[in-house]
């Protein structure tokens, strides 16, 4: 698994600078361990999320919190071959017709998801605006199930400090209740209520928000690659020549996306003339 070196890098420093800040101010580390705190904010957490929710989507967003920490599925590498190759599917088209274009893709494969269900689409026949008519539903019902995972994480963001602030409220019942007329014990007290706002904080604002933000940032990119993917395949059914849906697939692309595009031609065509030889 590659990893995300910006993700990767943020909850390092995030969690780096608290742990330094404790070690700036304190040398009694085993302060800020409470394990019956974490057990009642986590447990507070996770129950609420699977009483909001079905079972699966709670899973399915905890599974992506982990992912975070990888590569996107979807980055500029990725978009500019994908790209070149539609481009090269238009040409087959174009030369041979839907019958050539269907045996290019045998020889290819390919296994995203929306690639293949476009394709597969204009090799069943359907016209330019079924084809993005069908495009369209899938790629937006796919956003729509990707923000259940989203929300379910955000869910969790704004849970997390309310069972952090029902940890501090038992912690001072149980003080002041055990308390009695001995006050030495009440700072000790106080501080173990505390931890349980503390965890749930930290949860809320290094764990749950920035994971459904990552998760949702990601999902956009994914959905505005495969609505840019659907006008090339609709470009495909309409049968327009590969230099337009070049220059169309170009209108979408920031400049230096477009400058790698160019550069990645360069090399496909040096690299073929080389073979020619």
């Amino acid at each position: 698994l590659k990893m995300s070196i910006s993700t990767v890098a943020g909850l390092v420093i995030g969690v780096g600078l608290f742990l330094t800040s404790i070690a700036m101010a304190t040398d009694n580390y085993l302060m800020f361990l409470s394990p019956s705190s974490i057990i009642l904010v986590m447990g507070g957490t996770l129950a609420t999320a699977f009483i909001s929710y079905q079972g699966r989507y709670v899973v399915q967003a905890l599974m992506e919190t982990v992912k975070i920490l990888g590569h996107a599925k979807v980055n500029r590498h990725i978009l500019v071959e994908e790209i070149r190759k539609l481009i090269g599917w238009a040409a087959v088209a174009k030369k041979g017709g839907i019958v050539a274009l269907d045996e290019h893709l045998n020889k290819e494969g390919t296994e995203e998801y929306i690639m293949r269900y476009g394709t597969q689409l204009i090799l069943s026949g359907y016209k330019a605006d079924e084809v993005r008519e069908l495009m369209s539903n899938t790629i937006q019902t796919t956003f729509d199930r990707a923000m259940i995972e989203v929300n379910v994480l955000r869910n969790m963001a704004s849970t997390a400090p309310a069972f952090g602030m029902i940890g501090t409220l038992v912690g001072l019942i149980i003080m002041l209740q055990t308390m009695g007329d001995d006050s030495s014990s009440l700072g000790q007290g106080m501080a173990m209520a505390l931890l349980t706002t503390l965890y749930g904080v930290l949860l809320a604002r290094l764990i749950f928000q920035p994971a459904s933000d990552k998760i949702l940032h990601r999902e956009e990119i994914v959905q505005s690659r495969n609505y840019m993917m659907m006008e090339g395949l609709v470009m495909i059914a309409e049968e327009q020549s590969p230099q337009y849906i070049q220059d169309r697939m170009n209108s979408f692309l920031e400049p230096e996306l477009i400058r790698d595009f160019y550069r990645e031609q360069k090399k496909g065509a040096s690299s073929s003339e080389g073979k020619g030889a």
